[in-house]
């Protein structure tokens, strides 16, 4: 008698289900809500971008390159020495599959600072991996990083270290220091970066790929540059690790038209001063606005989104988000956590949204506008 179909399935990928995100496609089939859930960028592209979409969308029907121009950029703007110390993936999704496939078998561990991107879990686990969870810890209304906890769960077993700077979804910055103690460990060690230029490069850990060639820095067009649509993130390290990992690509996994936006993008500086500003300012506004609720904890970000615990109030985060929705808004549950099930997220809208949001919290919690 033949085996069935689901005998040939290896045993880790058994039971995993496709990805789907229910939010953006609930906001997609009505466009009248408010898509305050999703850290997308509420400003369209720059007419610069535009433009470069426009004049390589007539070119296609070719295949592209290897994206030689654009990853040169993008070593001019990180001081490394060129494209070969860049790779491109399809949104930085895709580049964590790459590394991840580099250096994971069944049966290996992954360690991730949580609460964190849950793309990480879902490519580890895909792979086999086993994902060890180090929490952060929760004191004085803050969520601080644990890097001695982190090198405490190394095992023998461990072969990535995964940790977002500046956290997602926490939005805070691990100290500098911390990184080289991590580094120096000699263990694969990402640092998600998707979010970095809401405070500057400056505030990049990429000088770290120079000295330690277990340092691999990634990146992503989908927030402050405002093309989550375009799907183009990026990886930084030292030259031989981009050669082993690039190994792993997909032909052509970037295209034309992607890439070529990139450029634009990277070249229109001013037009990421302004979508940086803007955001930074609004978040100072929602922050400020919502303070004084009594009972609310309103996290400190430097990203495009803030995490809130009302678990004090009395009320819970689904609670929030039920009301919020009848105002034409959606925004980001959170799991319960720390003895708390007051977690949920806003994503920095228009200017019309982020008041709208302010005053939906304010009504829904019983303070006057």
């Amino acid at each position: 008698m033949a085996k069935k179909i689901e005998e040939y399935y290896v045993p880790w990928v058994k039971g995993i289900p496709m990805y789907i995100s229910e939010h953006i496609e609930k906001a997609w089939r009505n466009p009248a809500l408010h898509r305050m859930m999703s850290n997308e960028n509420p400003n369209a592209p720059s007419q610069k971008v535009l433009d470069a979409m426009v004049k390589y969308s007539k070119m296609a029907n070719r295949y592209p390159d290897q994206g030689l121009v654009v990853r040169t950029k993008i070593a001019e703007i990180n001081k490394l020495d060129g494209p070969q110390n860049v790779m491109l993936g399809n949104g930085s999704s895709e580049v964590y599959d790459n590394v991840f496939r580099m250096f994971i078998a069944p049966g290996d561990e992954v360690i991730q600072h949580t609460p964190c991107f849950g793309i990480y879990g879902l490519r580890g686990k895909l792979l086999g991996a086993t994902m060890v969870n180090v929490p952060m810890v929760y004191k004085d209304k803050y969520l601080h990083y644990d890097p001695d906890s982190i090198l405490k769960a190394v095992t023998p077993k461990t072969k990535i270290i995964v940790v977002a700077n500046p956290n997602n979804p926490t939005g805070n910055f691990m100290d500098a220091k911390h990184f080289v103690t991590i580094a120096e460990t000699g263990i694969p060690f990402v640092i998600d970066e998707a979010y970095v230029e809401f405070s500057g490069l400056g505030m990049s850990q990429v000088a770290l790929t120079r000295k330690y060639s277990n340092v691999i820095v990634t990146r992503t067009l989908s927030k402050a540059y405002g093309l989550a649509g375009m799907r183009f993130g990026y990886a930084l390290a030292a030259k031989q690790v981009i050669d082993q990992i690039a190994g792993s690509l997909l032909p052509w996994n970037v295209g034309t038209i992607p890439m070529w936006a990139a450029l634009a993008a990277f070249e229109d500086t001013e037009g990421l001063a302004e979508r940086v500003h803007f955001n930074n300012s609004a978040v100072d506004f929602i922050t400020e606005s919502l303070s004084e609720i009594p009972g609310f904890v309103v996290f400190p970000s430097k990203a495009n989104y803030i995490l809130f615990d009302c678990g004090a109030t009395g009320k819970t985060g689904k609670e929030v988000l039920a009301y919020a929705e009848t105002k034409g808004i959606i925004l980001r549950g959170e799991s319960q956590k720390y003895g708390s099930d007051g977690w949920f997220r806003v994503t920095i809208g228009t200017q019309e949204e982020n008041r709208m949001f302010v005053d939906t919290v304010r009504e829904f919690f019983g303070m006057k506008k």
